[in-house]
C-alpha cells in the first residue's frame, strides 16, 4: 500500500509535460530572437511554422508560441496570408521606443519616491551603483570594464521597475524596455569605438545617483524629470551609432535598422 503522502502513479509528474512544453517555447523564443538580431534572419525574410520547427529540432507548438511572442516584442510582424516576418525599424521607431522606456521608467521611479521604495530594494540598487563607480574609476577603461558597467547598469534599470511594489508598472516598464533597441545598453557598444566613452558613462552615471537619490528623499516630479532625461542619453547614443560606420556593427540587431544614409 502507498504510504498516505506518496503521489498517486497517475499524477506523478503530471505537470512536466506542460513544464516541458514552456521550458521548449522559451528556449525557441531565445534561439530565434538570436537569429534575427544577430542578422542570420535578416530584416523581411518570411518566417514560416514547419522550416522553423526543422531548423530549431523542436515541434511546431513551441514554435507558434516564439512567434507570437517575437511579434509582441516588435521583431516579427504578422503576414495577411499567413506566417510572419522579420520587421525593419527606422531611426524614428527607435527614438520612439526609447522615449517610452524613458517615459515608463519615468513614472516608476517617480511612484517609488511618492510611495517610499523598499530599504533592501534600495540599498542592491546602490550596490550596482557602487559597482559601477569602480568600474568607471578603473585606471584603463577596457572591455572588461566597459562589461561591468554594462551588466550592473542593466540590473539597476531593472530595479527601477520593482521600487514602486506594484506588478503593473513593473510588467510595463519591462514591457517598454524589451521594445527593439530601447534596453538601457541597447547602443552602449556604439561608445567605445568613440572618443571620450568614459566621460559619457560618467555622465550617465551622475544621473544614475541622482535618481536614487531622489527617490530617497521622497522628490517624485524630480527623480521623473531625471529619468526621462536619462533616456535622451541612449538617443545621444543612437544618433553617434548611425553616423558610425566602424562601431555600428557593435550595435545588437544592427541589421534591422534602416540607417538614414542607406
Amino acid at each position: 500500500m502507498a504510504a498516505p503522502h506518496d503521489t498517486p502513479p497517475s499524477l506523478a509528474g503530471a505537470d512536466r509535460p506542460s513544464e516541458a512544453g514552456a521550458s521548449q517555447s522559451v528556449l525557441a523564443q531565445q534561439r530565434l530572437r538570436e537569429l534575427i538580431l544577430s542578422g542570420e534572419l535578416p530584416a523581411g525574410t518570411r518566417i514560416l511554422e514547419v522550416p522553423l520547427a526543422e531548423r530549431l529540432g523542436v515541434s511546431r507548438t513551441p514554435v507558434r508560441t516564439a512567434l507570437v511572442r517575437l511579434e509582441q516584442e516588435g521583431l516579427l510582424e504578422g503576414l495577411p496570408n499567413g506566417g510572419y516576418r522579420v520587421r525593419h525599424f527606422s531611426d524614428h521607431d527607435v527614438r520612439d521606443a526609447i522615449e517610452l522606456r524613458g517615459t515608463a521608467e519615468g513614472l516608476a521611479v517617480r511612484l517609488a519616491a511618492e510611495r517610499g521604495a523598499p530599504a533592501p530594494l534600495l540599498a542592491a540598487a546602490r550596490e550596482h551603483l557602487q559597482a559601477i563607480d569602480q568600474a568607471l574609476a578603473a585606471p584603463s577603461f577596457g572591455a572588461a570594464e566597459f562589461a561591468d558597467y554594462a551588466a550592473h547598469n542593466e540590473r539597476f534599470h531593472a530595479l527601477l521597475s520593482e521600487l514602486p511594489g506594484s506588478e503593473v508598472i513593473k510588467r510595463e516598464v519591462e514591457r517598454a524596455r524589451s521594445l527593439p533597441f530601447a534596453s538601457p545598453s541597447a547602443f552602449l557598444g556604439v561608445q567605445l569605438s568613440q572618443p571620450g566613452a568614459r566621460e559619457m558613462l560618467i555622465l550617465a552615471q551622475q544621473q544614475h545617483h541622482a535618481v536614487l537619490e531622489a527617490i530617497e528623499l521622497r522628490e517624485g516630479a524630480r527623480a521623473e524629470a531625471l529619468m526621462r532625461e536619462h533616456a535622451r542619453l541612449a538617443r545621444r547614443n543612437l544618433e553617434r551609432a548611425l553616423g558610425d560606420h566602424a562601431g555600428w556593427s557593435l550595435v545588437p540587431g544592427a541589421a534591422l535598422l534602416r540607417r538614414p544614409d542607406v
